[in-house]
């Protein structure tokens, strides 16, 4: 999700806290890397990083009239997870996105993010103390090619509370905050999906901002329960019939059979953190800008 700039000129004191005031530039920034773009009725990048601001340590690199870079990170109850770093084509090189990078992760340890293929990311990501650790996939394709969940399955509305306490009880890590979030987006569907009536996996559907497809924007597993059956049900949940599009760790084990079902490969990019064991990929089918 982060593309910095190299070593170079441009001083820290440039950097300062984002407010809610810079969403629009901080949008255009955005674009200039692909992550951001036209909408018509459905706004996905516009709530998502006024949640940053409000809710993260963002920061942002003024010069003169204008911001140059945006960054943002927070807490997952696993550590710190660094959401977004982008520098505007023009001032790549300045030395921008090492110091920015410094500021958003402090002290604080352990850290996550995921990292675009361009080169210049991951290289200052191991600086700072992260090693690559597995492929994170972007998988789509219709719901007619979603694998059956097996029996005993099945799916049920429920709240972002529920969602929030069921992760905490699973994991240990308190997302209350980001749970109230995903809840509130465009064509949020908060679930769970049930074994013979016993909750083992929770998630979101949502709409998105380009195109049609549906996206299974977030699915944690309980622990102890095998995984494949309920990825499958989720992702025919979020689905509602149509195209869906999810994130899927390359080895998560539902990865060869959406592949060989039909499921497409539409982008991937590299999860890294300073320690191996923070999340379980066969059971964390993560929100790529928030873990």
């Amino acid at each position: 999700m982060s593309e910095p700039g190299a070593a170079g000129d441009l001083a820290a004191s440039a950097i300062r806290t984002a407010t809610i005031e810079d969403v629009s530039e901080i949008r255009s920034i955005l674009a200039e890397h692909g992550n951001d773009g036209p909408y018509t009725s459905v706004d996905i990048v516009g709530p998502y990083v006024r949640h940053l601001i409000q809710a993260g340590r963002a920061l942002v690199v003024e010069d003169g009239p204008r911001l140059v870079a945006f960054g943002a990170t927070f807490s997952t109850g696993r550590g710190r997870h660094l959401s977004d770093l982008f520098v505007r084509a023009d001032s790549l090189g300045r030395g921008i996105g090492r110091p920015l990078l410094d500021r958003l992760y402090g002290d604080d340890w352990p850290r996550t993010t995921f990292a675009s293929d361009d080169p210049r990311a991951m290289p200052i990501y191991i600086r700072a103390g992260m090693a690559p650790l597995w492929t994170c996939l972007y998988l789509q394709g219709p719901a007619g090619d979603i694998p059956p969940t097996g029996a005993g399955l099945t799916t049920e509305t429920t709240d972002h509370g529920h969602l929030a306490e069921l992760e905490r009880i699973w994991t240990g890590a308190d997302r209350s905050v980001d749970h109230a979030f995903w809840a509130t987006q465009a064509g949020a569907d908060p679930f769970v999906v049930l074994d013979a009536g016993e909750a083992v996996a929770g998630g979101y559907g949502r709409d998105r901002q380009i195109g049609t497809a549906r996206v299974l924007d977030r699915l944690v597993v309980r622990s102890d329960h095998e995984p494949v059956g309920p990825i499958f049900a989720a992702l025919h949940r979020a689905a509602r019939g149509g195209e869906v599009r999810t994130t899927l760790p390359g080895e998560n084990p539902a990865v060869r059979p959406l592949l060989e079902a039909g499921f497409r490969l539409e982008d991937r990019d590299t999860y890294m953190a300073s320690e191996p064991n923070l999340v379980d990929p066969a059971r964390l089918l993560p929100n790529p800008g928030m873990l």
